[in-house]
């Protein structure tokens, strides 16, 4: 797979800690892109699941991840924005990948919650979303939300900070980790 210079997904997941044998779930997964990548960096002992709230993009992600030799994803049909919405079950996944999802998630919170409940206790998830609108290339400016109002949202919500992540010129980057309850 060519890598791509708008958002380097290979260079992302390293640098936020994905690796060989973990369970990841990446939340609004579109086309797959994160998907791929993170099931080749998890091997054949890990598992990642694609969970996205339109039907017509899993089999898409599935058949391509095949296509690549990767037969550790699976596509799970679920809604983030309320509990349970995922539809995997609580404190089973060590790493989630929420990439582009918070502008356009109307309840933020709940996504949030989300996160934190299929995360097992320390478990750590990488948060991605655009840095402006770039002139229509992204979301409408009233979706954009800024680096630090999200850091903001995920630190009043259960989560530490860890550290921020390389994400291309048009978006920002970070990994969080649940807090112990």
């Amino acid at each position: 797979m060519e890598e791509s210079s708008f958002l380097n997904p290979t260079k992302v997941i390293r640098a936020a800690g994905v690796h060989e044998g973990m369970q990841v779930a990446d939340f609004g997964a579109g086309s797959g892109f994160f998907t791929r990548t993170a099931a080749r960096s998890v091997g054949e002992s890990g598992v990642v699941w694609a969970v996205d709230l339109q039907r017509d993009l899993l089999p898409r992600i599935k058949n391509l991840a095949a296509a690549e030799g990767l037969h550790n994803v699976e596509v799970v049909y679920g809604d983030i924005s309320h509990e349970g919405g995922s539809n995997l079950p609580a404190e089973k996944v060590d790493f989630v990948i929420a990439a582009n999802v918070l502008f356009m998630t109307e309840h933020k919170q709940e996504a949030l919650r989300e996160i934190a409940r299929v995360l097992k206790v320390g478990g750590h998830a990488l948060i991605i979303d655009w840095t402006n609108s770039h002139g229509g290339l992204g979301p409408h400016p009233e979706h954009v939300i800024t680096l630090s109002a999200a850091k903001i949202l995920f630190e009043k919500n259960g989560f530490t900070v860890l550290h921020e992540t390389p994400a291309g010129a048009y978006h920002w980057g970070f990994v969080v980790r649940k807090k112990m309850q």
